[in-house]
């Protein structure tokens, strides 16, 4: 008897394709062609983006050439070799998306041999000598049409199989400064938005009350915290317990990765949405204000982790007012996995954007009740 495959848990995925979130598969054109205006296309934007190539080697991984000098030859499936200016990691084994995904989510952009791999979205050049007839099936979502030299009209096949055919742009390879403005803009239109997490959660213990509750400015510190944020995203959210949640709000996000403190209260907010980057603040910092944060999403570096304020106070990136891009999702959850749970190790240990406050009082947390007197003090 054949069982029915039943489907997996309902969660929202990230927006990606076979390597990454933001991808393009080039075909209609041999191979050197390809890399030729991948490269191209590289050297334009890679001084403000991490961008990766993808194509296949024809040769067989038997011929002796591609294992010369290497210990997969003699029975390794794995080799890790220290460059000194880059690291190379050879690996023996069949690869999948799920895999590729892994590998590739530090890159803003992946450029793809679309003759070799699918791609989320493609380009496609118009050339005589590759007709586009036996690859209909790849052209999923085409962006851009290129036009080598002296090929300067379209197949009627694309005309058939594209309904949108006279929408989509259309530029010269050879116009590679084109191509490159083009894909910028793209993956402009396609910055993640930011949305506000108050971090609500807490249980007080060492200031013996509520902290979310306490008032500095006319109205408990957590709607205070709330309004800053809803200022400057696109949304706002709590972080809160289960047996805090209001069951009438939709600003609530419950913890479902319990007893990991503010670890656990942002992956849940990726878990709710991880096409997003989260500005996390915690509800026990009145000395934050809204030019802080601006400055913060003025400096904010998508290309990054994180963007995160240097504290002079504990020598570290603050982790409670930090902007959490989405590829730190797929971060949280690796440190998780390795059994470390403190946000701040992992600023320490991924490549993030730091900066620095001429005043850093913005970042004080008020935790106990000589420091709330304090800060009565300071506010007054």
């Amino acid at each position: 008897m054949n069982k029915t495959h039943q489907k997996h848990a309902k969660i929202i995925r990230p927006e990606m394709g076979t390597f990454g979130r933001h991808e393009y598969a080039i075909l209609g054109t041999p191979c050197g062609a390809i890399k030729k205006l991948a490269t191209d296309i590289s050297t334009r934007l890679s001084t403000t983006h991490k961008i990766a190539y993808v194509d296949a080697d024809h040769k067989s991984a038997d011929d002796a050439s591609n294992l010369d000098g290497s210990s997969l030859k003699h029975g390794n499936t794995m080799e890790y070799i220290d460059k000194i200016d880059f690291h190379r990691y050879d690996q023996m084994g069949e690869q999948n998306p799920f895999d590729y995904k892994k590998k590739f989510v530090d890159q803003d952009l992946v450029l793809i041999n679309g003759n070799h791999f699918p791609g989320q979205k493609q380009i496609v050049v118009i050339d005589s000598r590759k007709p586009l007839d036996k690859k209909l099936d790849k052209l999923k979502e085409v962006v851009l049409i290129l036009f080598q030299d002296g090929d300067q009209e379209l197949p009627a096949v694309l005309h058939s199989h594209l309904e949108n055919i006279d929408q989509i742009p259309q530029l010269s390879i050879e116009d590679t400064s084109g191509i490159a403005a083009f894909i910028q803009n793209q993956l402009e239109a396609r910055r993640p938005p930011i949305h506000g997490l108050v971090l609500a959660g807490g249980l007080s213990t060492r200031m013996k009350k509520d902290k979310s509750q306490i008032q500095y400015f006319g109205k408990s510190q957590k709607e205070h915290m709330y309004d800053l944020l809803n200022q400057i995203t696109d949304s706002t959210y709590y972080a809160v317990r289960a047996d805090q949640a209001n069951t009438d709000s939709k600003a609530d996000i419950v913890d479902t990765f319990t007893g990991l403190g503010p670890y656990g209260a942002i992956l849940s907010a990726f878990r709710h949405n991880p096409n997003v980057a989260w500005l996390v603040t915690a509800c026990d910092q009145p000395f934050l204000t809204k030019d802080t944060l601006d400055y913060l999403i003025s400096k904010r570096n998508p290309s990054k982790v994180a963007t995160a304020f240097y504290n002079p106070e504990t020598d570290f990136p603050e982790p409670l007012i930090t902007l959490w891009e989405p590829r730190a999702y797929s971060h949280l959850l690796h440190f998780l996995s390795l059994g470390y749970s403190c946000p701040r190790k992992v600023l320490i240990n991924t490549d993030i954007e730091m900066i620095s406050l001429d005043d850093p009082t913005a970042l004080k947390n008020v935790n106990t009740p000589e420091e709330y007197k304090e800060a009565i003090r300071m506010l007054n």
